[in-house]
């Protein structure tokens, strides 16, 4: 055991005793406030108009489309009716109803030694 001299002169200071470190605070950088919000409301804002840029592109090309698809319809009825005017266009052409047409109205073919050519060139 250790021996306590309750004169002694020279006493031993106490120990100096520090308060526990607290943990270190991560340094926060001062922003203005009103600049952030500012930024936020630009891009959302931004955003938007993009967004509904979109929406009228593919608006504007649904109704082109569909004009499209009208003009397509409208192109083949076109089609189906010149190809019956073409058709009934070649029926009235044949020779076969013409000649027979002819007769009805009380014509006949010209007989093949009665045709004679006439000579137009000038002298």
């Amino acid at each position: 055991m250790a021996a306590v001299d309750w004169f002694a002169t020279d006493v031993a200071a106490p120990p100096v005793r520090r308060p526990p470190r607290a943990a270190p605070r991560p340094r926060q950088r001062q922003r203005p406030h009103g600049r952030r919000l500012t930024g936020g409301i630009l891009w959302i804002s931004a955003f938007a108009v993009l967004l509904v840029g979109v929406v009228a592109l593919n608006v504007a090309v649904l109704r082109l489309n569909m004009a499209v698809d009208d003009l397509n319809k409208r192109q083949i009825d076109l089609q189906a009716q010149n190809q019956a005017l073409s058709s009934r266009v070649s029926s009235a052409a044949s020779s076969l109803r013409i000649e027979q047409a002819a007769r009805r109205l009380g014509l006949v073919p010209a007989p093949a030694t009665d045709t004679s050519y006439l000579n137009l060139a000038r002298k």
